[in-house]
């Protein structure tokens, strides 16, 4: 559902969520004995202690991944995430205006989707020319956060994800609907 006020999160599969890298440490997921679920290879490079740290950061989680709606099959269940909205890419996206600008494909398609709202798009291609057309072009607060891809999203990324929602939080206006503090309808 989406509300008003509440920052969003843009989430990336393939490197932030995905690493590229081999996994440390711990066993990951295996798939599933009973055959149940979609099970998708790949899943094994999946951490799935990320999924609560997500969950419990103050904004609105949505797939920007080209796994598109088969995120919701595989990955959710993976991290103990609900159904995520999905961010669906152009069937024809004009690839010249990106180019102009040195832009990644998804950069001028997520700031169309957040209309206004403040984001936080996690991803592993994220360059200096999406963060300063994102400045230069984007009326509201905007974290683009580039993850290694060998490695992916990391525990001490929060911190930083944390910080940046509370910060943004604290300074949103004032609730429109009641013209007083923020209403529990918009956190």
């Amino acid at each position: 559902m989406k509300t008003p006020h509440r920052p969003l999160l843009f989430l990336d599969v393939d490197g932030p969520l995905l690493p590229f890298g081999a996994p440390t440490g711990s066993e990951f997921p295996s798939p599933p004995s009973d055959g149940a679920g979609q099970w998708n290879p790949l899943a094994a490079r999946l951490d799935p202690s990320v999924g609560p740290l997500l969950s419990a950061l103050a904004c609105e989680l949505v797939w920007a991944t080209t796994w598109a709606h088969e995120a919701n099959q595989s990955i959710s269940p993976l991290l103990g995430l609900p159904a995520l909205a999905v961010v669906v890419w152009p069937d024809e996206p004009d690839d010249r205006v990106d180019e102009w600008f040195g832009l990644h494909w998804k950069t001028r398609t997520l700031v169309e989707w957040a209309a206004g709202r403040p984001f936080i798009w996690i991803d592993d291609e994220i360059s200096d020319r999406d963060r300063e057309w994102v400045a230069t072009n984007y009326g509201s607060r905007a974290l683009l956060y580039r993850v290694d891809p060998r490695t992916g999203l990391r525990h001490s990324d929060f911190a930083t994800l944390t910080e940046w929602l509370d910060t943004t939080i604290s300074e949103r206006p004032t609730c429109e609907r009641y013209s007083a503090s923020i209403c529990s309808e918009c956190l």
